[in-house]
């Protein structure tokens, strides 16, 4: 079966649900004490709005350590499986893994590494037809945070995202098929985030659907202190994604799916000038 295209399947604004089933992602780690729990929550993600549903087996939290592969499949698969016939997306840097959500129908792999991680990785997704988001991250996640540095933080991640497109395309992917996420709190400061964020056009100047994904970063608990001061409020994290729409990005990986698919509707409608698209 045909796969659509990036800009066939992602029109702006669109929602992608996050459910990951982890024990420690940064404010979700286990929330899913269960196969149905993570799915359940991805059907009422999906019932709310969401275009799709990202799952995820690794954390990539600031400090985080890696899993195996063998034990990121088994957090992951029977939940696709579960899923089957539902829209969604895999979160991983393994080929492998990638290849088992992609026999299971997920649309999407969303790579941290943007494919520097796994070699057989980009083979994978370019025999199937499926899409790629490539994402900046400076270092790994245990170290990340550790002071990180840039000439300029929209210049530099801008030009790793336009190589990385180069490398993915000459690996076979299909470049219609391939999005971009600059990476928020994925080796940046608070500062950096914000820089990023305010001069989100000269990243969607490269050409390709740039998803963003700064959902309850810490970025946003500096700003709106909230309950927990390591995690942005959801209201925050609204905030965010329609600086963001402003600035043309087109996905957008959020945990309150309802919330963001309502604002970003208002921003969509605000941009046209009209209620209908």
């Amino acid at each position: 079966m045909r796969r659509p295209a990036a800009t066939e399947r992602w029109p702006r604004p669109t929602v992608v649900g996050i459910v990951n089933v982890t024990p420690d992602s940064f404010s979700d780690g286990g929330a899913y004490p269960s196969v149905t729990a993570a799915a359940e929550a991805a059907e009422r993600m999906l019932a709310d709005g969401a275009a799709l549903v990202d799952v995820g087996g690794e954390s990539t939290r600031p400090g985080a350590d890696p899993v195996d592969v063998d034990e990121e499949l088994r957090r992951v698969v029977p939940v696709l499986e579960q899923l089957e016939g539902r829209r969604v997306s895999v979160d991983t840097s393994r080929a492998e893994v990638a290849r088992q959500a992609l026999a299971l129908g997920a649309e999407l792999v969303n790579d941290v590494t943007a494919l520097r991680r796994d070699p057989e990785l980009a083979g994978v997704i370019a025999g199937s037809g499926a899409s790629l988001c490539l994402m900046h991250m400076q270092g790994e996640p245990r170290t990340m945070q550790v002071a990180p540095r840039y000439d300029d933080v929209v210049s530099d991640v801008a030009a790793f995202l336009e190589e990385r497109l180069v490398h993915a395309v000459a690996a076979g992917v299909d470049e219609d098929r391939i999005c971009l996420d600059p990476g928020f709190g994925f080796g940046k400061t608070a500062d950096q985030n914000l820089e990023l964020l305010r001069r989100l056009d000269e990243i969607v100047a490269l050409g390709r659907p740039v998803m963003v994904g700064i959902s309850r970063k810490s970025t946003l608990a500096r700003i709106v202190p909230g309950p927990d001061e390591r995690v942005g409020t959801d209201a925050a994290s609204v905030g965010a994604a329609v600086a963001a729409f402003e600035r043309g990005a087109t996905l957008f990986r959020v945990h309150d799916v309802r919330a963001h698919v309502e604002a970003l509707a208002v921003a969509a409608a605000v941009e046209r000038g009209r209620v209908a698209p």
